[in-house]
């Protein structure tokens, strides 16, 4: 079922975007209430499901019989986030403040810190892609490369460096592994094999359509290579060949402008989620770039953002978060937010249907 405009939900909506982010940081927000958007009567396309802020969240509940044979399990906290990944129903966190990552396992329910050291230490670990092979390759804008890591934790090798970049993103696609490069206004491509340096795009000046002023992130699909440009407020979309074909949204405070654009994702129906860290929210456009909605908010509790910096959109793990689901409705995917403060440090949100039948029912 695709989105739909409801002209009532864009004068609220316009309102909201233009004034909860001046609002004070105040928690006012059960976490039992079900946390819906676009707000009632609109029909509800987004739902905010639960956060994931430490071990806590996700370990299963030690009995009392292990507490008093080991003791109390030590709480592991989700410091400072910024990247998120998901592969194999693990989410991989970049957490700058510990220079590494998160690891939680959701069958397993492990939540597991991995920190290099010695010669292979990070710095500023700020995005992250796993490809199919689970090798983990991690964005470092301060080491100026992207290490990459096997299934198990060990050091494969790193490139980048040569090239004198400033990686903000990583994303492999179909052999290649596409590097933003805000230093140098561009993003690199290499092979996915050798990770030579194969090309750069775009080719442009600034003041051209194309131009990257400082682009942060990057997210492929469908043969299209969509780049957020924080220093102009924008999304450009590019094909795998780096040719410029469009540009979605642009700078200012209206309703589907963007001020800082971070972390993007594209769900199978070609939908835009963008991250604006300066209205901490999501906005999400179709493929034709027209806003459909947004959620989140200045955080003044649950569903509410702190400083979002990455999206991601996962289809494979629902089982782990169906629970939470309003029964009203089917859960199509889910959504990931990492906020680097605040309370609810990955907040878990869902793409809702209505179950034919049930909403009805439930109006009588």
């Amino acid at each position: 079922m695709k989105f739909k405009f409801y002209f009532g939900f864009f004068i609220i909506a316009t309102f909201l975007l233009l004034f909860t982010s001046c609002s004070p940081r105040i928690h006012n927000k059960s976490t039992k209430e079900i946390i819906i958007y676009p707000p009632p009567p609109d029909t509800a396309r987004i739902q905010y499901l639960t956060r994931i802020s430490s071990s806590q969240d996700i370990a299963r509940k030690q009995s009392a019989f292990a507490t008093s044979v080991v003791g109390k399990k030590q709480v592991m906290p989700i410091r400072k986030p910024y990247g998120i990944f998901m592969r194999n129903g693990k989410l991989y966190v970049c957490d700058v403040s510990i220079g590494g990552l998160e690891i939680i396992d959701f069958e397993t329910k492990e939540f597991n810190y991995f920190v290099p050291t010695g010669p292979y230490q990070l710095k500023l670990p700020i995005n992250c892609y796993v490809d199919t092979n689970d090798q983990l390759y991690v964005a470092d804008v301060n080491l100026q490369k992207i290490a990459i890591f096997d299934s198990i934790g060990k050091y494969i090798t790193s490139f980048g460096k040569k090239e004198n970049i400033k990686p903000t993103d990583v994303f492999v696609y179909e052999n290649k592994i596409y590097v933003p490069d805000s230093g140098n206004n561009r993003v690199n491509v290499y092979k996915e094999d050798t990770h030579e340096f194969e090309f750069y795009f775009p080719k442009s000046e600034k003041g051209d359509d194309s131009f990257l002023y400082k682009p942060t992130n990057i997210f492929v699909l469908k043969g299209k290579i969509y780049v957020s440009d924080m220093g102009n407020g924008t999304v450009k979309i590019f094909t795998h060949k780096g040719e410029y074909l469009s540009t979605v949204g642009k700078y200012g405070k209206n309703i589907g402008e963007l001020v800082r654009p971070k972390g993007i994702a594209v769900d199978r129906e070609e939908n835009l989620y963008v991250v604006d860290a300066s209205f901490e929210n999501v906005q999400i456009f179709n493929k034709d770039g027209e806003l459909l909605l947004f959620f989140g908010g200045s955080y003044k509790g649950p569903g509410d953002m702190w400083l979002p910096t990455k999206v991601i959109i996962d289809y494979d793990n629902l089982k782990y978060f169906e629970k939470y689901v309003d029964p009203k409705f089917k859960l199509e995917y889910l959504i990931f937010v990492a906020n680097q403060f605040g309370p609810d440090k990955i907040s878990v949100y869902g793409r809702i249907v209505p179950v034919k039948g049930k909403l009805e029912n439930s109006k009588e």
